[in-house]
C-alpha cells in the first residue's frame, strides 16, 4: 500500500490529550484500512518495537469527550472498550506495522482460480 494520505485528512485526526498530540487507535486504523483491533492486536505482539510512551489508553471521561467534541468518533459511544491514544512518537514507530498489514492484507486476499489442465489425452 503505497498510497500518499492528504496531510489535511491526518491533520483532521489529530487530537491533543493529556498535553499530547494524539491519534486514536480507530483513527490509524482506517488510515492503514485495517480494522482498529487487527491494529490494537499487531501492536500488543509487538510492544517491544516501541518507545515507552508511545501509546496510553483512554479514561471513560477522555473517551465521552472525544466523542463528544468529534463527529465521526460516534461509533466509539457504545463500545465498552476504552480507545489508544498514539502520540506523535508511537504513530511515527506504527510505520512498521503498515508493512505488516500489506502483508496480511495480500495473504487475506481471494487467490486467483488456477485453471486446471483437463484430465484425459487431448488431441
Amino acid at each position: 500500500m503505497n498510497t500518499l494520505i492528504p496531510a489535511e485528512r491526518i491533520e483532521r485526526r489529530i487530537l491533543i490529550l493529556r498535553g499530547h498530540k494524539v491519534m486514536l487507535d480507530a483513527d490509524l486504523a482506517e488510515l492503514y484500512g485495517v480494522p482498529t483491533k487487527a491494529l490494537n492486536q499487531a501492536v500488543r505482539r509487538n510492544r517491544g518495537r516501541f518507545p515507552a510512551d508511545f501509546a496510553f489508553r483512554l479514561t471513560a471521561a477522555e473517551k465521552a469527550g472525544v466523542v463528544t467534541s468529534c463527529d465521526h468518533l460516534h461509533r466509539l459511544k457504545f463500545s465498552p472498550v476504552m480507545p489508544h491514544a498514539f502520540t506523535e512518537h508511537g504513530a511515527l514507530a506504527l510505520s512498521f506495522v503498515a508493512a505488516i498489514f500489506e502483508a496480511l492484507r495480500k495473504l487475506t486476499e481471494p487467490k486467483e482460480r488456477l485453471s486446471k489442465r483437463p484430465i484425459g489425452f487431448q488431441a
